[in-house]
């Protein structure tokens, strides 16, 4: 495995991690929602380490509904831009936008590389 899976592979399991600690402190009534979303990252944890060639565009388009979700979101732009709750404003901006950008950038660059040696 080269180095540039390993890291995108480390990102979504971050992205699970977070995630975990974020869905106790969400909303009661999007709980299965939650865990369908967590769930789907950590489907693609193992499809990337697996078989990147199919992981590819479904990680740019959850990260990318991720990122539009969270900024569409006025509850959720209420609790970032007030930092109230702290812990879920943290757990709303490191897993929504930092640990999001950082998969579509190794999602990027292991599909650039993934070219490079087909």
């Amino acid at each position: 495995m080269n180095n540039t899976k390993k890291y995108l592979v480390s990102v979504l399991v971050s992205i699970c991690i977070v995630g975990a600690f974020g869905i106790p402190l969400g909303d009661p009534k999007f709980f299965i929602q939650a865990i369908a979303l967590e769930s789907s990252f950590i489907a693609l944890a193992a499809l990337s380490l697996r078989s990147f060639r199919y992981a590819y565009i479904p990680n740019f388009i959850i990260a990318g509904m991720v990122i539009v979700g969270n900024t569409a979101s006025p509850k959720h732009l209420e609790i970032m831009s007030t930092l109230h709750p702290f812990y879920n404003a943290i757990v709303l901006i490191v897993g929504g936008y930092i640990l999001q950008g950082l998969l579509l950038v190794t999602n990027g660059m292991a599909l650039k590389q993934y070219k490079k040696t087909k």
